[in-house]
C-alpha cells in the first residue's frame, strides 16, 4: 500500500487516527527514518495519548527491521526525547505525540543526532516520500535491531535543576501545577522531591496531576482562555505564588500570577532574557518577529545582543546554533535553552522565574506589569480566510506607504513610530495570524487591531 500520507506537516507529523495515522503509517515511518539516516541507535518516547504506546511500537519495529537499536524512555514529553538523545549520544530521537491537538489525533516530532530538528527542509519530506513509496528491502538479510527500555527521569531533572540554585529559594513559596491530563506529572513528582530533599521551602499544588489519555479535563492547550480556569481558580483558592499550565508534551509552559491572571508569553521572553544577561553579559538572544519590542528594548538596555528569527522551532533551534544564543524565546510560550542542545523546554522557565520571585523579592505581577504597560499587546488573533494571500496584499496596500519600514522575516511586520504589527499565515493551520503592539498606548493598539482585522476580514 503506498499514496500521499498526509500527517507530514511543516516541522513534525500529525493527523487524525484511523487513516492519517495509524500503527501501519508508523511502522513505515520508522522504516523510512532507519533507510533514510542509517541510525545505529535511537531513542522513542510517547506523551499520554491511549494511541501512543502502539504507535511508538510500531514505529520502533519499522526502526529495526532498518537495523536500528531502539531504547524506549517511555512515558515522556519532546524535551525528554531533545535530552535523551543528546545525553545518550544516540543518532536520533522521536516522541509520539500530537501536543495539543484533540484526543483523536496524534504524531511525531523528530530529531537527528545532537537533537537537531529534522523538519520540511531538513529532511523531513525524504522520509515522507520513503514512507509513500513504501518500497523497503527485503528484512531477511538484515541484522534486525535490538529493543531495550531505559530511563533518563534523572538525569533529565539532573539537567533541569542545573539551571536554579536552591539557596536561591529563600522564602516559603506555593506553586499551583496544572499537567494538564498528567503527561507532565512524572517530573514534577520528581522535582518534587528533590527539593523536599534540599529543604527547599515549596509547595506543589497539583492539578490534573494523573496521567490519564481519556482527557478527562478537555484538550491540554492553555492557549485556549477555556482551558485557563481550572489553573487560575486553583491559585486563587490556595493563594499561591504563581500557577504554571502545560500543554500535551509539556514542551511549552503557561505562567499565572498570583490572581490567576494568565501572563502572555511575549512578557516572560523578556523577563528570561533579562535575567540571562545579568549571569551572561553581552549575550545574544533569540526572538520571533510576532511581538518584538519589548524584548529588543530590554535585552539592548541589558547590554545583549537581539537577533530576530523566522517564527517556529526548527528556524529558532537553527538561528540559536549559528548565533551561538544563550537563549531564545517565542511568544507561544517556546523557550529555548543553548545548555539544553539549544532546544525547547517547558520546565526550565517555570524554575527559572520561581527562582527570579525570589531573588527579586517581587510577585510575578509586578516582574511584568511594567513591561504590559510599555508595549501593550493584543495577543494573537486568527482568521479563517478563503483567499489569505489577497488579504494579506490587501492590508500590506494600505498600511505600507506612510509606515517607517516593512520587513519580510516572516509574514510582513509593518512598523510606524508608536505601533507595529505582524501578520502571517499559519504554516501549521490554514489560517492568518495577526499581532499588533504599541508603545504605552492600549486605546491606540486596540483600534489598529479592529481596524486591521476589519479590512482582512472585509
Amino acid at each position: 500500500m503506498s499514496g500521499n500520507l498526509t500527517c507530514f506537516k511543516a516541522y513534525d507529523i500529525r493527523g487524525k487516527l484511523g487513516e492519517e495515522l495509524n500503527e501501519d503509517i508508523a511502522y513505515r515511518i520508522g522504516r523510512a527514518y532507519g533507510e533514510y539516516l542509517k541510525p545505529k541507535t535511537m531513542v522513542l518516547g510517547g506523551d499520554v495519548r491511549l494511541t501512543s504506546e502502539a504507535l511508538k511500537f510500531a514505529l520502533a519495529k519499522g526502526l529495526q527491521d532498518a537495523g536500528t537499536d531502539v531504547l524506549d524512555i517511555g512515558l515522556s514529553g519532546t524535551e525528554e526525547i531533545y535530552f535523551a538523545t543528546s545525553y545518550l549520544k544516540v543518532d536520533g530521537g522521536i516522541e509520539v505525540t500530537a501536543s495539543h491537538n484533540p484526543m483523536d489525533y496524534n504524531g511525531m516530532k523528530l530529531v537527528r543526532e545532537e537533537s537537531r530538528p529534522i523538519s520540511g527542509d531538513t529532511g523531513l519530506r525524504d522520509i515522507q516520500r520513503l514512507a509513500e513509496e513504501n518500497n523497503f528491502p527485503d528484512t531477511d538479510n538484515v541484522n534486525r535491531g535490538n529493543y531495550q527500555k531505559v530511563s533518563i527521569l534523572d538525569a533529565y531533572v539532573d539537567k533541569l535543576l542545573s539551571y536554579i540554585a536552591f539557596a536561591n529559594f529563600s522564602r516559603p513559596m506555593k506553586l499551583v501545577v496544572n499537567s494538564g491530563n498528567g503527561a507532565a506529572g512524572h517530573v514534577i513528582d520528581v522535582i518534587e522531591a528533590r527539593f523536599q530533599a534540599a529543604n527547599v521551602p515549596v509547595e506543589f499544588i497539583k492539578v490534573h496531576h494523573q496521567a490519564d489519555g481519556n482527557f478527562p479535563n478537555g484538550i491540554p492547550n492553555p492557549l485556549l482562555p477555556g482551558c485557563r480556569q481550572d489553573t487560575t481558580d486553583a491559585v486563587v483558592k490556595s493563594h499561591a505564588d504563581m500557577g504554571i499550565a502545560f500543554d500535551g508534551d509539556f514542551d511549552r509552559c503557561f505562567l499565572f500570577d498570583d490572581h490567576g491572571n494568565f501572563i502572555e508569553g511575549y512578557y516572560i521572553v523578556g523577563l528570561l532574557a533579562e535575567a540571562f544577561l545579568e549571569k551572561h553579559p553581552g549575550s545574544r538572544i533569540i526572538h520571533d518577529p510576532r511581538l518584538s519590542w519589548n524584548t529588543v528594548d530590554i535585552v539592548t538596555k541589558a547590554g545583549g545582543i537581539p537577533v530576530m528569527s523566522k517564527t517556529g522551532h526548527a528556524f529558532i533551534k537553527e538561528r540559536m546554533r549559528k548565533e551561538d544564543a544563550i537563549y531564545g524565546g517565542e511568544m507561544s510560550a517556546h523557550h529555548y535553552f543553548r545548555d539544553f542542545a539549544y532546544c525547547d523546554s517547558g520546565m526550565i522557565p517555570w524554575l527559572l522565574v520561581a527562582e527570579l520571585l525570589c531573588v527579586k523579592g517581587k510577585t510575578l505581577e509586578q516582574l511584568v506589569n511594567d513591561r504590559m504597560a510599555a508595549y501593550p499587546a493584543s495577543g494573537e488573533i486568527n482568521s479563517v480566510l478563503d483567499d489569505a494571500k489577497g488579504a494579506i496584499t490587501r492590508v500590506l496596500e494600505k498600511y505600507q506607504t506612510e509606515a517607517l519600514g516593512v520587513d519580510y522575516t516572516d509574514g510582513i511586520s509593518v512598523e510606524y513610530t508608536d505601533w507595529r504589527f505582524n501578520l502571517r499565515s499559519s504554516n501549521t493551520e490554514p489560517v492568518v495570524r495577526l499581532n499588533v503592539e504599541s508603545r504605552q498606548d492600549t486605546v491606540l493598539m486596540q483600534e489598529k487591531t479592529a481596524e486591521i482585522l476589519d479590512l482582512l476580514r472585509r
